[in-house]
């Protein structure tokens, strides 16, 4: 199994993206080591049959001064970096992973706190999606956000790299 390739096209004719735009496909900030996103967030979009996930950042209290750190756009070529001031709650530091679904409007994740910032996964542009996620596909996109989390927070980033001797 670990030598198979991941064919991603098996999803194209699969319930419930096939009403999904497929014009445009664009990864804003996956360079190098921030490309492992893309899969996640390509499999978050296609079940919240959504257009665009980002994993974003900020200080604790301004949520509302969220940037963008990595984000997958299905809908535009070039991406769309620009986060809406609402979408993000005002997490905490201390707030346990949780998953705000706002139906049509996207969903929020909280991913958790590190070196003084909130990290969340925004997915929106789901506008083909007009009731809550079921608790299989929420689930679903609970454990593919952890695998973002993992991604953020236990893998070697190359900055700490630098700085380990």
């Amino acid at each position: 199994m670990a030598d198979e390739i991941i064919d991603i096209s098996r999803y194209f004719n699969r319930e419930p993206a096939s009403d999904l735009p497929r014009g445009a496909m664009a990864l804003w900030g996956g360079d190098g080591e921030q490309s492992r996103f893309a899969l996640p967030l390509w499999r978050i979009l296609h079940l919240a049959r959504a257009e665009r996930g980002m994993i974003v950042s900020c200080e604790p209290g301004m949520h509302h001064l969220a940037e963008p750190f990595v984000v997958l756009d299905l809908g535009s070529d070039p991406a769309r970096t620009e986060v809406d001031p609402d979408a993000m709650p005002g997490y905490g530091d201390d707030e346990a992973p949780s998953l705000l679904d706002r139906e049509a409007e996207g969903l929020a994740i909280f991913l958790g706190a590190r070196d003084g910032r909130i990290w969340a996964l925004l997915v929106d542009g789901g506008l083909l999606r007009t009731g809550p996620l079921s608790a299989t596909l929420r689930e679903d996109v609970l454990f593919l956000a952890g695998e973002c989390a993992g991604l953020l927070f236990f893998r070697e980033r190359p900055q700490d790299r630098d700085s380990v001797e």
